[in-house]
Formats: C-alpha cells, structure tokens, sequence
C-alpha cells in the first residue's frame, strides 16, 4: 500500500514539475507585442464608389450586372449579378479584373484556389466568379461579391434614429 502511495506521490510531482515546465516554455510566445497593424491602408471606400468602378470595369468588357440589395444590416457587403455568353465569360471577366488592377488600382487579392478572381483595394475585397456548367442556348450567371473589412462610414443601410435628449425642460418664466 506504502508503494502504492509513494508511485502516486512521485507521478503527482513529475506532473507538477511538466506542467510547470510547459508554463514556462509557453510564456514566450504569449508576451504583448503591441497592437495589431492596420488591415488596411488609406481611407475607408464607399460602398458606391466601389460598386460603381466593378461594375463599369465589368461592362467595358460586355459583362452587364445589375446590384442587388444589400438586406444586411451592419456589414457592408454588396453583390452584383448579371449573365453572359458562356463561351467568352471566362476570358472577359479575366479582363475585367486586369482592367480593374491596371485603370483602378485594384490589387490582386487572396488565392482562393479554385475558378474565383479575387481583388482587393482599401478596405474591398471582391471576389468575381461564373458557372462553369451552363444549360445549351443558356447564358452564363456571373456573381461579383463586395465585402469591406470595417463598415465605418462604408454601409449603405439605414442609420438609426438619434436618441431623444434627457436634458431637463427649462422653468417657465416667472414675472
């Protein structure tokens, strides 16, 4: 029983002794490196300006979209949707996105690994895409979706009311 106990008491202090090394190992890495830089650089983008430059880009490549509503509110995200021929979407929407980093400033955003384009400028993220697989004699949906990093002044949802003042009325007059 004694050994029983003295293998518990010695495996307990062994485990202290890890964790203890473990907590000193860690405590590097967690030490405050100060704040964050910025996920962005310049001015935040209006939502209009940025739908405005897609969608132009777009058509001067013959691709026409039209922009939905955004029914989100808080966030500032905008999609544009239209169709073209499925047999030059491909090639004009790759257009689109090099007019739009060569006239516009638009850089070339994260790999998404798959048949998506993506741009990014400002605080914007565009990520620009088509179906691959279209119906004979149909046309080809393409979907151009705007997402912005902070909504700031950038969202184009309704503001809310100001809050009533809680200032006391003034005394009337006395004469």
């Amino acid at each position: 029983m004694r050994r029983r106990q003295a293998r518990t008491a010695l495996a307990s202090l062994a485990l202290a002794a890890l964790t203890a090394a473990t907590a000193t190992a860690c405590a590097f890495p967690l030490q405050d490196l100060g704040p964050l830089p910025p996920r962005y650089s310049g001015p935040p983008l209006p939502a209009d300006t940025v739908v405005s430059e897609m969608t132009s880009v777009l058509a001067a490549e013959g691709i026409t979209v039209e922009r939905e509503p955004s029914g989100v509110l808080g966030r500032c995200w905008e999609r544009l949707s239209g169709r073209h021929a499925p047999e030059t979407v491909e090639a004009a929407l790759k257009a689109a996105v090099a007019r739009a980093r060569s006239e516009h400033g638009w850089q070339t955003g994260p790999d998404t690994a798959g048949e998506r384009l993506t741009l990014t400028k400002g605080n914007w993220t565009v990520m620009a895409g088509f179906a691959a697989e279209v119906p004979a004699g149909g046309q080809a949906p393409v979907i151009v979706s705007l997402t912005c990093v902070d909504g700031g002044d950038t969202t184009t949802a309704p503001t809310e009311p100001s809050a009533p003042s809680l200032a006391p009325a003034p005394a009337p007059a006395s004469t």
